[in-house]
């Protein structure tokens, strides 16, 4: 796989510079999403004729998903909906989460555990036909694991990604994205321990990434954790680049429980 922006890949786009709008986990909360958007400045018009959304960006803006589109939330096909359309307009990025990877292997039949949020995603999807379905798969199967922007100053990817491995394609690299690092043990509650590759993390690119749900967006060293667990209660953020703005839309309703503990205020 070349490091040039290409079909598939997307990994390297240096050239663009913002202001690159970085939206967390969404975890199929469309409603709390279409807010975010809009107190961002972006317009939003659903033309229901076509089907589509079609999305004006403010001037010089661009949105960036950081995965985990899906899952859990209320309305997961209409998050992959709008962001399949904005990707389309060149208005926003999106790199793969690990929840948007599971649907991709079941959306080709492969044999996945359908938990963790699945279950309502494939529920939902029912509604929608064919067409979709094959849409979908086709843009989750083209989701880059990283993006790196700005001259590599900006790096965004799921879980994180070390400096050494900017740029990089391995089916490790790629996992490390999607799932970041773990010691290979499990937790009481049966999870994997995460290692906090973040506490070592020298880099000049500042490293944009969610995954682990945090109370509020966490600066460690030179990177960002976003996902403030919108879809258990919490709010979705999103981090302007290169302002280091933060913009919050609290969730309309708590739709899941989390497994790890996650709203305390020990957190805060």
């Amino acid at each position: 796989m070349t490091h040039e922006p290409d079909k598939s890949g997307n990994l390297i786009l240096k050239e663009l510079h913002g202001h690159f709008h970085i939206i967390g986990d969404v975890h199929g909360c469309f409603d709390e999403l279409l807010a975010l958007l809009l107190k961002l400045g972006y317009q939003v018009d659903d033309d229901t004729l076509n089907g589509r959304y079609n999305v004006l960006p403010p001037k010089g803006c661009m949105a960036v998903f950081v995965g985990d589109l899906v899952d859990r939330g209320p309305n997961s096909p209409e998050v992959l909906r709008l962001v399949m359309d904005m990707v389309e307009q060149d208005v926003a990025l999106c790199v793969s989460g690990n929840h948007d990877d599971k649907l991709y292997r079941k959306l080709l039949g492969r044999n996945v555990q359908v938990r963790h949020g699945l279950e309502l995603t494939v529920a939902q999807l029912e509604n929608y036909d064919k067409a979709f379905h094959d849409r979908v798969r086709e843009f989750l199967a083209h989701l880059p694991h990283h993006i790196i922007l700005d001259d590599g100053r900006l790096v965004v990817a799921h879980a994180g990604l070390e400096e050494r491995l900017h740029g990089r394609h391995s089916k490790s690299v790629r996992d490390l994205c999607l799932y970041g690092p773990t010691t290979g043990e499990l937790d009481a509650r049966g999870l994997p321990v995460r290692l906090d590759w973040a506490a070592d993390y020298s880099g000049m690119a500042v490293v944009v990434y969610g995954h682990t749900p945090v109370y509020e967006p966490r600066w460690k060293n030179n990177t960002i954790n976003i996902d403030t667990g919108c879809v258990f209660g919490g709010k979705l953020t999103s981090l302007t680049y290169p302002d280091h703005l933060l913009t919050t839309i609290e969730a309309f309703d708590t739709y899941a429980e989390s497994v790890r503990p996650f709203l305390h205020k020990s957190h805060h």
